[in-house]
């Protein structure tokens, strides 16, 4: 198939673009570079950089399918930006769409996330569980959700939403690079690496085992395969969402012993207060994945997926 992966620069539309390409399909990228990197798109993909919201100049009746993961996806900056994530997310969703309506692509995979349900009542939390985000990225990317299922019933759109829980580890090279880093592991890596002092446990009195937030954390590798699956499984005038998780969960203290037996590093950490808005446990169902699409993780050992960011995040240093 020809297909157009949005946000194919990043972190997981690289691994995407990398694993279509090895299935067999051509593939194009469209990115604006604003958090992306030139570099992480796959040689063997055509590149155009271009914002979301000019998808019109790229998208054509050639494309048989599009996978979305343009989007702005950082919890604190959407608070103090929304307009952006309102602009990016909801507005550059609905240029994607109206460009793809008036040539005809009608099947679309996107890119979602578990802060649509905010702080769940129950873990694991299955794709019944109410909406309720606590984030601006949250009522963004639940707006597009909803938006989807009204252009599969108006229009005919085949789409699957895809609510990722905590993404980590890398794939063909591939792994996470941002401007300013928010996410567990690459900070600890970077603490291992020297680039940092000490890693900020943001509270360790939390209802949990431990005392720290207990999330469930996804290898890259295989959410990009559910990608391919999702793809498949597209059908004219339904939009399904389905989560992906591991359905276990891993606290902050057991993600940082991985680390330090992995990098063989220390790692210090200084406790801080709690963060507003964390719940202490996100755990995912994703019995529902695995029973319509038979997805599996292939990668669901902890120390494997901070020994395989690990790897990239030595070879970039």
């Amino acid at each position: 198939m020809k297909l157009l992966v949005t946000g194919g620069a990043g972190y997981i539309g690289s691994v995407v673009a990398a694993q279509l390409l090895a299935a067999g399909h051509e593939v194009t990228v469209l990115d604006d570079l604003s958090t992306g990197h030139r570099d992480a798109v796959p040689a063997a993909a055509d590149f155009v950089e271009v914002d979301i919201a000019d998808s019109a100049k790229v998208v054509t009746a050639e494309f048989d399918a599009v996978l979305h993961l343009a989007a702005k996806s950082v919890v604190g900056e959407s608070q103090r930006r929304p307009e952006l994530y309102w602009r990016t997310n909801v507005g550059g969703t609905l240029a994607l769409l109206d460009a793809m309506r008036d040539v005809g692509v009608r099947r679309l995979v996107f890119s979602s996330t578990a802060a649509t349900y905010g702080e769940p009542a129950t873990v694991p939390i299955d794709e019944t569980a109410p909406n309720a985000p606590t984030s601006t990225y949250g009522h963004s990317k639940l707006a597009v959700d909803r938006m989807l299922a009204g252009e599969a019933l108006a229009h005919g759109l085949g789409a699957i939403s895809l609510r990722y829980f905590n993404v980590a580890g890398a794939d063909a090279g591939l792994g996470e690079r941002h401007a300013v880093e928010t996410h567990l592991i690459p900070l600890a890596l970077e603490v291992a690496a020297g680039v940092r002092e000490h890693l900020v446990v943001y509270g360790e009195d939390w209802p949990t085992p431990d005392g720290t937030c207990v999330r469930d954390y996804i290898h890259v590798a295989d959410l990009a395969r559910a990608h391919l699956l999702a793809l498949a499984a597209c059908e004219p005038g339904t939009h399904r969402i389905y989560n992906l998780g591991i359905g276990a969960g891993f606290s902050v203290r057991e993600v940082l012993d991985a680390a330090r037996r992995v990098t063989g590093h220390p790692i210090p950490v200084v406790v801080g207060p709690r963060r507003a808005g964390d719940p202490a446990v996100l755990v995912a169902s994703a019995e529902r994945i695995r029973a319509e699409l038979a997805w599996e993780p292939a990668y669901a050992e902890i120390d494997v997926m901070v020994a395989d960011a690990w790897e990239v995040a030595r070879s970039r240093a």
